[in-house]
C-alpha cells in the first residue's frame, strides 16, 4: 500500500469528515490536499492520523481489570487522568497501586466499601486538579448550565484549552471536532459511548502533542 492509499485508509478509520481531514492536512503540511505532497509530508500526515486512532485496552490484553462495586467510577477517573495528560499508565494495575499509596487502604476496601471508595475518589480528583492546575475540574456550580457541570465536558474543554495555548487544535472548533468524532454538534445529545470516544480520541491527540 502506498502512502496516498494509507492516508485515506487512516482517514476512514479515524472517522474524519472532509473538512476536518483537510484542516489536519493544512495544519501538518500547509496544504489542503495530499496530492503533490512530498514523501516527508505524507509521512507527517500518516503520523498525525495514527494518533487519532483508538488505543488498545491494556487491561483486556493483560486480563487484570479491577472488579468491585466502585471499580467503574475509579476507572473512569483514572482514564480521565490519562486523557488529561497526567497519567502515563492507564492500566487498572497502575490505578490500584497509586490509590493504595495515596489512601493507605487495601484495594479490596476502596473497590467494595462506599466510604473508602469516596476517600479514593476524592483523593484522585484532588490530585488531578493539582496536576492540571484546573481547580474547576470535577466540580459543580448551580449557577451554570448543566452541560458545564458535566465532568466529561469539563475534561474536553480543558484539553481543548491546553491545545489552543500552543496552537495545536485538531479542528477549527471543539464543536467541529465533536461532529467529526461523534456525528453530533450538541454536547447535550452525546450518549455515554459518544463521550468515551470523544474524550479518548481527544486525549490521545493531546498526549501526542505533549511529547
Amino acid at each position: 500500500m502506498n502512502a496516498y492509499a494509507k492516508i485515506h485508509v487512516l482517514k476512514k478509520n479515524a472517522n474524519l469528515d472532509d473538512d476536518t481531514y483537510r484542516d489536519l492536512l493544512e495544519r501538518e503540511t500547509g496544504k489542503r490536499s495530499c496530492k503533490g505532497m512530498a514523501s516527508a509530508e505524507q509521512l507527517k500526515v500518516i503520523s498525525a492520523l495514527q494518533r487519532l486512532l483508538p488505543e488498545q485496552d491494556p487491561n483486556a490484553a493483560q486480563g487484570k481489570r479491577a472488579t468491585g462495586k466502585f471499580a467503574k467510577k475509579l476507572q473512569a477517573l483514572w482514564i480521565a487522568g490519562h486523557n488529561l495528560g497526567v497519567i502515563a499508565n492507564k492500566s487498572d494495575e497502575a490505578m490500584i497501586a497509586f490509590l493504595q499509596r495515596q489512601t493507605g487502604l487495601d484495594h479490596h476496601r476502596f473497590l467494595q466499601d462506599g466510604r473508602d471508595a469516596n476517600k479514593a475518589i476524592d483523593a484522585l480528583k484532588m490530585w488531578l486538579r493539582r496536576s492540571t492546575q484546573n481547580y474547576d475540574l470535577f466540580t459543580q456550580d448551580q449557577n451554570q448550565s448543566p452541560i458545564l457541570n458535566d465532568y466529561r465536558f469539563q475534561i474536553c474543554l480543558h484539553i481543548w484549552a491546553e491545545l489552543a495555548k500552543v496552537g495545536k487544535e485538531p479542528a477549527q472548533t471543539l464543536t467541529t471536532y465533536m461532529v467529526a468524532c461523534c456525528g453530533k454538534d450538541d454536547p447535550g445529545s452525546l450518549n455515554s459511548t459518544d463521550w468515551i470516544q470523544l474524550m479518548n480520541r481527544l486525549g490521545k491527540f493531546y498526549r501526542s502533542v505533549k511529547k
